[in-house]
């Protein structure tokens, strides 16, 4: 029910917007969660939007460069990342869950995910 698209390859420096669409009812009172995973590397944790309230939190290693956002009309949730980093290289996933605020960033607690898209920061 989720789809995210708008990987790619970019230059360090560059920027990237990504999309998650939910084609169901997964967002509704939820929490949407982005999160990636680099080859051989636990998944990590990127930053999370109140569907209802709009609010957002980050990540340390993101906050300041990547920004999340959503259109209620369009069922779509963005994630706007700039000045990108080599380490920044990815598949990132979206997701849909309602963990607690505080648990927010734990993948096992989101119950729908979209199949991810690459993104390449090359140096």
């Amino acid at each position: 029910q989720l789809q995210a698209s708008g990987g790619g390859l970019v230059q360090a420096g560059g920027s990237l917007r990504l999309s998650c669409t939910d084609s169901g009812r997964s967002f509704r009172n939820s929490f949407i969660g982005w999160f990636r995973q680099a080859p051989g590397k636990e998944r990590e944790y990127v930053g999370v939007i109140n569907w209802s309230g709009g609010a957002t939190y980050y990540a340390a290693s993101v906050k300041g460069r990547f920004t999340i956002a959503r259109d209620i009309a369009k069922n779509t949730v963005y994630l706007q990342m700039s000045s990108l980093k080599p380490e920044d290289t990815a598949v990132y996933h979206c997701a849909a869950g309602r963990p607690a605020l505080s648990a927010s960033d734990q993948a096992s607690l989101y119950r729908y995910w979209g199949q991810g898209t690459q993104v390449t920061v090359s140096s």
